[in-house]
């Protein structure tokens, strides 16, 4: 077996390198821009109602988009239960 002689870096001219950091300043522009504006508050707020729309649409609907009445009369149940208990403890202490 003979050794490989590593390979000689490819010279690389003085336009050639500025060019690629021309090009990385600007993708590098471009992700802080992205960042900054992923990072505002109104944005941040945007997606977390848009996530909290997808969840309550998924606990309410099936795949096919049909209203899931039995998850709905669960939730509503529950909900009807837990008020009922608060009023009578209240009444209980008043």
């Amino acid at each position: 077996m003979a050794d490989k002689a590593p390979a000689k870096p490819a010279t690389r001219s003085a336009k050639d390198i500025e060019a690629d950091l021309a090009a990385t300043r600007e993708r590098l522009t471009g992700t802080i821009d992205e960042l900054a504006f992923r990072a505002q508050p109104k944005e941040l707020a945007k997606r977390q109602v848009e996530g909290a729309k997808l969840k309550v649409g998924g606990f309410t609907h099936t795949p096919d988009g049909e209203l899931n009445t039995q998850k709905l009369g669960f939730a509503l149940g529950g909900v009807a239960a837990v008020l009922l208990t608060l009023g009578i403890l209240r009444r209980a202490r008043g």
